[in-house]
């Protein structure tokens, strides 16, 4: 058998007989010479020139397996940057045309603060001021039912709170204070030539409201609030429930600067998809043009930045003093409310003046009462509001 390499890289041992044969000729040809060196022998050599390779090789392999495993890692880091960067750009480019029925699209409102805010309204001349504030990840469309049904007897006003929709949206977080969004309601109320308002809230424009009822009281004729606590008791009542910590641990994350709103546009915003149309705690049979008339604004560039910083701003004041309740309230929270716990009513409650306060809790009802349970909703209003029509 033949001395060299093969394939594998492994020498096959020479056989006695070669060797002989090859002693044999060494000294036949060329004659025994006492005292000479002998010649290197090739089959040595060849394994002495394998094995180092061999050790080499095995060596270098975890290198190698690692640099591959970086080489994918970082591969999957790329894709997953591109996706939270460009997620939102999947989304089609053209407006969809929000079904406003047979409301106004008024021009936006001036603002004392500069900001243009825009708003849709219905039935002006017929009766008081109706002001509609909305939640996150909401806008004006997610009152289009307390439009239709008040706007016989009330001049019925929906509002894009700033940052939202098309109204202006600073790119600051301290243009996202309570206090200038408490401002931005002032003005639009005064700006439409109303001295005061029957104010109804949801959520983030609950926690406005309240607070616009207790600085500004003469603004705020009679209130509606939905699934929304005064930030004072939601603090409190957080301290001594942690559960209630829990069950709103989003706005933690929320206070990070740029990854929220890069989190949310992930998968075409699949997670305000979710958040909108789950069965179990979504709004229930949200067809698709109207998760559309959402997520379009938040689909813009920038779109999510005004939103979330209204999150960031949410414990600059802390913590903050107890506060007598004293506005005409009625109240409705959903027993089943994912986000926030119906001991808040309770708590709610110890803050009023007597009299003050109707409160309600729906038991087969979530967070998003306006667009699951309107018809509750407008016959406690309609009661709510019966002395004031009369």
């Amino acid at each position: 058998m033949c001395g060299c390499r093969c394939c594998c890289g492994r020498p096959s041992a020479p056989s006695d007989a070669d060797a002989g044969s090859a002693r044999g000729t060494a000294g036949g040809g060329q004659g025994k010479q006492d005292g000479a060196l002998p010649g290197p022998d090739p089959t040595h050599l060849a394994v002495d020139e394998a094995m180092p390779e061999l050790v080499v090789t095995a060596l270098l392999a975890p290198s190698r397996a690692s640099l591959r495993l970086l080489r994918a890692l970082v591969r999957g880091l790329v894709v997953s940057v591109y996706v939270c960067v460009l997620g939102s750009n999947w989304r089609r480019s053209s407006c969809l045309c929000l079904p406003s029925a047979a409301f106004d699209t008024c021009l936006p409102c001036p603002q004392s603060s500069g900001l243009r805010l825009h708003y849709v309204s219905a039935g002006r001349g017929n009766g008081p001021l109706m002001l509609f504030l909305h939640g996150f990840p909401e806008n004006w469309f997610s009152w289009r039912y307390q439009l239709r049904e008040f706007q016989s007897r009330f001049h019925v006003v929906a509002v894009d709170l700033r940052g939202y929709g098309p109204s202006d949206a600073p790119t600051d977080v301290d243009c996202y204070t309570t206090d200038l969004l408490v401002a931005d309601v002032r003005d639009i109320i005064l700006g439409l030539g109303y001295s005061n308002c029957i104010l109804v809230s949801h959520d983030w424009g609950a926690l406005i409201a309240w607070n616009l009822s207790i600085y500004f009281p003469s603004l705020v004729e009679r209130m509606v609030v939905i699934s929304g606590a005064p930030m004072s008791v939601y603090q409190e009542y957080s301290i001594h429930h942690v559960g209630q910590l829990f069950q709103s641990n989003y706005m933690f994350l929320f206070q990070l600067p740029w990854l929220p709103e890069k989190l949310l546009s992930m998968s075409d915003f699949q997670i305000l998809k979710s958040t909108l149309s789950n069965r179990k705690t979504g709004i229930p049979h949200l067809t698709p043009s109207e998760l559309e008339a959402f997520l379009y604004h938040f689909s813009q560039p920038g779109g999510l930045r005004g939103p979330i910083n209204y999150y960031r701003n949410i414990f600059r004041n802390f913590p903050l003093e107890p506060q007598e309740l004293a506005t005409p309230t009625l109240l409705l929270w959903g027993e089943k409310d994912p986000y926030l716990q119906h001991g808040l009513v309770g708590a709610i409650s110890s803050r009023f003046v007597p009299d003050r306060l109707e409160a309600h809790i729906l038991p087969a009802a979530g967070h998003w009462i306006p667009q699951s349970h309107p018809r509750e909703l407008h016959r406690y209003m309609w009661t709510f509001l019966r002395d004031l029509l009369d």
